[in-house]
């Protein structure tokens, strides 16, 4: 067997864990489905943690691999001197404290904002110790994201990746360093915030423990790795400034790599690139994907052919995605999905598509704001890439070329990426990619769709606004 490293991704529903070598070939793999935290809101740590655990044993076994590296959905984990759990965890989708932290005033709050490289107040370490009962707060030793928890529970180390700290709202991501102006009232002691390091870099070893509980040797080198769409967005771009990439999952989380941290677009997120020195302006939609498999439980399969078959505009329904309020680039927490203009002749495959066609007309929002030229194309990945109808939909509504990659799996590939750069196994994060992923196929918009769906987009914003303004969207 050649050198392999082991990879987790822990996503919503499931955490997954696999061995892949040098050349790309997975050796082992293993998925286990998550029971807490389905919502987005809370999770259990300790379940997350021996799910981890569990996942790693499956990948286990023969020689010995060169570096363990995991990328985990955002949030925050409270824990104690023995770095156990202290409460629920916070999930990505986590408000706790928000309120608290949006009395301290406009002022202060756009100066936090700034420094954390964030447009609007979503959550955070900081919002969650806020809004933390005192009582179990004093028992907290150290604040981490999931990620920054399991390898804590794996090394021993308490650390925080550079891009995992940048959802804390408790660092200033430009310097890549904590924030040392957090507001007098907010209360967080500095020292529940561990040291930042590079996704790349080693931070610590498999203790004897986590060995036995895993198969997994002890001393076994752990990378710090990061966020899943951050993880998934850096193998996407490797080191190019010309293309935006999106991972398409439950949400769309779209990124575009910045020669300059001072050139990030009103409205879009900043954060750390997973390459040392290196931004990525963007952000999570909010709910896209996971909007399309809500209404298709509902109303039940249906053929791609007859999708396919629907024609632009879904023949005038309209859908709006947005069930647990919009982020990037909208920034309404208050947004609430509907459906619009439905008449007796609409069918399960009019609606499907209409929500399909939202979930796209969601990015393109995003992507125009990151390149208002229109001439970049989009790399692509996620569950979304699996279908031929819908990869097209989503070329000929975003009126760019598609970039599809041919595994649609980048966020744990991508934390397989971070384990060879920080095992020494390779320096160079395109050459990682060209290896496990390969090169992308090209789906080209077809120009009279486009144009038609340009218009229909500017339509859909139009029923959106006024929907949100109507229901509390611009909370």
């Amino acid at each position: 067997m050649s050198a392999h490293v082991v990879a987790v991704d822990v996503g919503t529903s499931a955490v997954r864990a696999i061995a892949v070598d040098t050349g790309g070939q997975v050796l082992a793999h293993r998925r286990i489905a998550r029971t807490s935290g389905l919502g987005g809101d809370t999770f259990d740590a300790t379940d997350l943690d021996r799910d981890v655990r569990a996942a790693l044993a499956g990948v286990s076994g023969g020689p010995a691999p060169t570096a363990l590296a995991i990328a985990a959905h955002i949030g925050t984990v409270a824990v104690d001197a023995d770095h156990r759990p202290v409460g629920r965890g916070g999930g990505w989708a986590d408000s706790q404290g928000v309120p608290r932290l949006a009395a301290f005033g406009d002022a202060t709050v756009r100066a936090l904002l700034h420094t954390a490289g964030r447009p609007a107040l979503t959550g955070g370490a900081l919002a969650y110790h806020l809004g933390m009962e005192p009582g179990l707060a004093s028992t907290v030793r150290a604040l981490l994201s999931p990620k920054d928890f399991l390898v804590a529970r794996l090394t021993g180390r308490l650390t925080a990746d550079t891009i995992s700290a940048a959802y804390t709202l408790a660092s200033d991501v430009r310097r890549r360093a904590w924030n040392t102006g957090l507001p007098a009232g907010a209360g967080l002691d500095p020292g529940l915030l561990p040291p930042q390091s590079e996704p790349t870099s080693v931070v610590g070893t498999l203790t004897a423990e986590a060995g036995a509980a895993t198969g997994l040797p002890a001393g076994l080198p752990v990378v710090a790795g990061g966020p899943d769409g951050s993880v998934g967005i850096g193998l996407l771009l490797g080191g190019a400034d010309d293309v935006i990439a999106d991972v398409a999952g439950t949400t769309d989380v779209i990124g575009r790599l910045l020669p300059d941290p001072d050139g990030v677009p009103d409205r879009a997120v900043l954060n750390p690139s997973v390459l040392p020195g290196r931004f990525v302006a963007g952000g999570a939609t909010g709910l896209t994907g996971g909007a399309v498999a809500q209404w298709r439980s509902l109303v039940g399969t249906v053929e791609d052919e007859r999708l396919a078959a629907v024609p632009p505009g879904a023949d005038g329904l309209t859908v709006l995605p947005s069930m647990t309020g919009a982020r990037f680039p909208t920034w309404r927490s208050g947004a609430r999905g509907a459906l619009l203009g439905q008449r007796p002749g609409h069918d399960a495959a009019c609606l499907l598509r209409a929500a399909q066609e939202a979930a796209a007309f969601t990015v393109r929002e995003g992507v125009d704001l990151l390149d208002p030229s229109g001439s970049l194309p989009v790399a692509m990945a996620g569950g979304s890439t699996r279908g031929a109808h819908v990869a097209q939909l989503r070329a000929d509504i975003l009126g760019r070329p598609l970039l599809i990659s041919p595994e649609p799996d980048v966020t744990l590939l991508g934390a397989a990426a971070l384990a060879f750069l920080g095992s020494g196994l390779d320096t160079d994060l395109d050459a990682v990619r060209d290896r496990l992923v390969g090169p992308p196929r090209t789906v080209e918009p077809d120009a009279a769709r486009a144009e038609r769906y340009g218009r229909l987009h500017s339509r859909w914003r139009e029923l959106r606004d006024a929907a949100d303004s109507a229901y509390g969207g611009d909370r």
